[in-house]
């Protein structure tokens, strides 16, 4: 891979944007999102700082660790970017290679396992490698600017070690209809005004994860258009604070416990994920900042390519399983039951189901190709494969965790009652597990089962893994295109001596498993 063309030196700026100062730790980022007066509404309220809002707070410390990874683990987090020359996080980096997608999945599985939820930052690293060879293609096809607008994009961002929300998914009201057939033409994000400097956008983009705790956002469009859709095919990149952007900030499960007193009751105190509806009131995108303006033929490649990077993402579900399936074991000793052979049993079932869906994003990310702009693609059969492996079994490995937990999970009295002087004698008397085991481990233990499997982390773990990045349903279209059933009737035909005619080779899935490419690769950038 060539050096980067587009080199911006340590501690300059890009032209075109604010020469700002690199986040490095957790607590940089942290204080990086202080101050900036957003219209965040929560509980019916206007949020002040989002910062300190205790409902909020853990989504972004589950942020801040994508930084403190990278500072304690450089290799496994952050690598060297050729179009700046410098050291950054992984989650901005163009990847140039096979190896780079698979340090994604290591480093997604890592931070699952340190988290316990969704980390927030995927969306944006998926949406800048997807963009990357898709603006290339526009250019080569129509002669606009906008893979050097990318670029100098992500040499920004990559110098400040910034965060990307990628704005993907419209409200779409009626799915029966296209973008301009809606009765109201806002439940698409488009363009309602194009000016000599830029154009303006109104709109919505739904279930935003990480959005609020981003400092850019990329809108792009969430369909295939049409002729008479130009004006949805939008792509561009939004600071999160721009004018005329509101957030409604979505409930999850058990969210107001992080209102009371006490930290038992959370099961995990610390982190959380985020999402947010996020609308867009005429907020204006200037040219430089804009990467697809009406190309309406290009919608569907970009929302395959993006899908295709971000639903072999979900290998992030198997950190957390990790997580879910230790607490598990550990429910099962502080019950006293660990060495019962059907708990043995119903560990390793959570074990093969977890693996199952890293094994298949990992072997997504190992046999990627080079796209014509340089950036690798993975093997889309595998990324839906392993996509649709998240859409069922992390419920199944939910079930066993609360088979293991027992009743106990769902019945447990409130930490106050555990500290009140009247209850708290009768609570620790007689919900007391296995000798040797403190009554408040088997407590907080329980609450991390639960917190995983029903309460805010459920979020990220089961109904976010059923819908993100694509519904069921979508995986299986994408799975069905790719699965040349023609081609394997061949192969079926001649073991079994029957004679065909005109036999189809492989021109998909299959030739690429077997070294070849739908298309000829080139060095980034």
């Amino acid at each position: 891979m060539n050096p980067a063309s587009l080199h911006t030196p340590t501690g300059q700026a890009h032209p075109g944007y604010p020469e700002i100062a690199p986040i490095r730790t957790g607590p940089e980022y942290i204080e990086s999102l202080r101050g900036r007066n957003l219209r965040v509404f929560l509980l019916g309220e206007r949020v002040d700082e989002p910062v300190d809002h205790p409902i909020i707070r853990p989504s972004i410390n589950a942020v801040a660790e994508t930084y403190d990874l990278a500072v304690r683990e450089p290799e496994l987090a952050s690598t060297l970017s050729p179009m700046t020359g410098e050291r950054v996080n992984r989650f901005l980096h163009i990847a140039g290679s096979a190896e780079d997608l698979v340090m994604q999945n290591k480093m997604q599985r890592k931070l699952g396992q340190n988290t316990g939820t969704c980390f927030q930052r995927c969306v944006g690293m998926d949406a800048l490698n997807s963009l990357y060879s898709v603006t290339y293609e526009i250019d080569e096809k129509y002669e606009t600017h906008y893979h050097e607008n990318l670029k100098a994009f992500i040499a920004h961002v990559q110098h400040g070690n910034l965060v990307i929300g990628g704005a993907m998914t419209d409200p779409k009201g009626d799915r029966s209809k296209a973008p301009h057939e809606q009765s109201d033409p806002d439940l698409y994000l488009h363009v309602v005004e194009r000016r000599p400097d830029g154009v303006v956008i109104r709109g919505a983009k739904a279930h935003q994860t990480g959005c609020i705790n981003s400092h850019w956002l990329i809108v792009m469009p969430t369909a295939r258009l049409g002729e008479h859709d130009k004006d949805y095919a939008i792509v561009g990149a939004v600071p999160v604070d721009a004018p005329g952007i509101t957030y409604i900030y979505g409930r999850q499960s058990c969210d107001t416990r992080f209102l009371e007193e006490g930290t038992m009751d959370r099961g995990n105190a610390q982190y959380a994920g985020q999402e947010a509806l996020v609308v867009f009131d005429d907020v204006f995108i200037p040219h430089e900042r804009i990467f697809m303006n009406g190309e309406y033929d290009f919608a569907a490649m970009l929302v395959e390519r993006f899908t295709c990077y971000h639903r072999r993402s979900y290998v992030c579900k198997s950190g957390v399983g990790d997580v879910l399936t230790g607490a598990a074991g550990a429910i099962a000793d502080y019950n006293g039951a660990a060495q019962a052979s059907h708990i043995k049993d119903k560990l390793v079932e959570m074990t093969h189901l977890n693996e199952t869906i890293y094994a298949t994003g990992i072997a997504s990310s190992y046999q990627s190709k080079p796209t014509k702009s340089g950036c690798y693609l993975c093997d889309d059969m595998l990324a839906n494969v392993c996509k649709h492996h998240v859409t069922k079994l992390p419920y199944e490995m939910g079930r066993l965790a609360q088979d293991l937990a027992g009743g106990l999970m769902v019945t447990l009295p409130s930490e106050g009652d555990l500290h009140a002087e009247e209850t708290g004698g009768m609570l620790r008397k007689y919900l007391k597990g296995r000798d040797g085991v403190d009554i408040e481990d088997r407590w907080k233990m329980l609450r991390l089962i639960e917190n995983m499997t029903m309460g805010r982390n459920a979020v990220g773990y089961l109904t976010e893994s059923m819908h993100g990045a694509g519904s069921p349903q979508a995986q299986r279209i994408q799975i069905l295109r790719a699965m040349e059933l023609e081609y394997k009737k061949t192969l079926a035909k001649k073991l079994a001596g029957i004679e065909t005619e005109d036999a189809p080779e492989s021109r998909g899935y299959f030739s690429r498993v077997f070294g070849g490419t739908d298309e000829p690769g080139s060095s980034l950038p």
